[in-house]
């Protein structure tokens, strides 16, 4: 029944209902109105604010007051302070998160972003260009000595975006990605990792063997890490057989490769 209830709640949110949310309301209901009267009462006396329209927000009274855990939350803080700490001369991100690792990584230093989807905004330290990264100009080849893409290159080629279908797009993503870094340059790199799979048109999942195979001629591993299925992350993890072959017991976790170009 458990695992019922779940897939319907699955359904519901991909066609914009979240059952949670919904449940939530109604939950929060009665302490809203208390609430209401309470302060409607003080406001008899305190006249330094008047009543403005209803606002309901009935969800974050049992909400958690952030979230630490999470393939976003630890691939994004871990990644930009390597950056930090190598300072390297010229970042470029391909697709990651804007209002998570690039904001991280623009505190500190100049980031420059493509991204095949707009950006309308314009902040200090970032540098936008719309592009399709399976398409590399010439002069962009060697151009940069430090480079990213965390959970990105999973959906190149599934259309998710409005790129085209392809279903080598992310060996495409990745061939292009090498020729941009300078020779000893470091790609930092991140994809889910479980049973390989297309979910589509949400993403790919890759097994760790796959991607060892695909990454082997082009770069050398110089660090591991991964997100499991609870959120947690495991630093410095060895590339052993065994974990491997069982991608860390991870059914959608997240890898994150700090690579060096060959």
């Amino acid at each position: 029944m458990k695992n019922i209830l779940l897939k319907i709640n699955f359904w519901l949110e991909i066609i914009g209902f979240s059952s949670i949310k919904f449940i939530s309301f109604f939950r929060g209901l009665p302490f809203f109105f208390r609430d209401w009267i309470n302060i409607k009462k003080q406001m008899r006396t305190n006249k330094d604010f008047f009543f403005g329209n209803f606002y309901p927000i009935l969800f974050d009274k049992f909400d958690k007051s952030g979230i630490m855990s999470g393939h976003y939350f630890h691939q994004d803080l871990l990644v930009a302070s390597k950056i930090f700490l190598n300072n390297p001369k010229r970042h470029i991100d391909i697709g990651s998160r804007i209002d998570g690792f690039v904001a991280h990584v623009a505190s500190f230093r100049k980031i420059e972003i493509f991204d095949i989807r707009p950006v309308k905004s314009k902040i200090d330290n970032i540098v936008f260009t719309q592009a399709d990264l399976t398409k590399l100009p010439d002069h962009m080849q060697e151009c940069c000595d430090s480079l990213s893409s965390l959970h990105a290159i999973e959906h190149f080629g599934l259309g998710r975006y409005g790129d085209t279908i392809d279903i080598n797009g992310h060996l495409k993503a990745i061939d292009n990605l090498h020729l941009m870094l300078k020779p000893d340059g470091i790609f930092y790199f991140s994809v889910p990792i479980g049973k390989q799979r297309i979910n589509f048109n949400a993403h790919r999942v890759f097994s760790i063997k796959y991607l060892l195979h695909i990454l082997d001629d082009k770069f050398i591993i110089k660090s591991f890490h991964y997100v499991d299925d609870k959120g947690d992350l495991f630093e410095n993890a060895i590339l052993s057989e065994e974990s491997v072959a069982t991608n860390f017991s991870c059914d959608y976790g997240c890898g994150i490769f700090e690579l060096i170009k060959k």
